[in-house]
This record gives C-alpha cells, sequence and structure tokens, in this order.
C-alpha cells in the first residue's frame, strides 16, 4: 500500500520539531546548574538523549531507498517518531515530578 502523499515531510517535520522541543525543555531544565546531579537527573537525560536519537533518525528511515515500489519505510519511520516523542516526554514528565 502506498504511503498518503505528504508523509515524508511530515514526518520529517514533526520529527524536527519535537526534537526541537526537547531541546528547548533541556536547555530550560537546567543541564548546566552546577549543583550535583541526582539519579532522577541522570534518567531524565539518557531517556532524552535515547528519544532524540529516535526523532533524529526518523528522516534517515523514511528516505531510505527501497527495492520495490510500494514498500516505504513509513511504518517504521511512525514507529520511531513515537519512540521518540514518548521518551521526550517520559523525561519531561520524570523532571517535572521529582
Amino acid at each position: 500500500m502506498r504511503a498518503p502523499t505528504g508523509s515524508v515531510a511530515g514526518l520529517c517535520s514533526a520529527s524536527a520539531t519535537m526534537f526541537a522541543v526537547g531541546m528547548a525543555f533541556l536547555g530550560y531544565w537546567g543541564v548546566y546548574e552546577p549543583v550535583g546531579w541526582r539519579g532522577s537527573d541522570f534518567v531524565v537525560v539518557i531517556l532524552a538523549l535515547i528519544g532524540f536519537a529516535a526523532l533524529g533518525s526518523v528522516p534517515w528511515i523514511v528516505t531510505t531507498p527501497v527495492t520495490e515500489e510500494g514498500a516505504e519505510k513509513v511504518e517504521s519511520a511512525r514507529r520511531a517518531l513515537a519512540l521518540g516523542v514518548a521518551l521526550i516526554w517520559l523525561s519531561v514528565l520524570i523532571a517535572v515530578f521529582s
């Protein structure tokens, strides 16, 4: 089944937007404060970094050349986007409530 028109551009822009939101969160959260880190701080950063990796891989996944017509990688890119968004928001929630 063919992917809907605009799926590639939509996935790429959505991943870039969430990447920017995550970076703004880390900048606002205070990674650079001189206070010692707690265990929850490490969890927040690790989850965010894994989320950034997933979001950064979305354009690469969705634009990967395929051998046969109709075998787009849109579903895999959607999963990577969902994983990245979930991890970024999870790190935000942990940072807020810890």
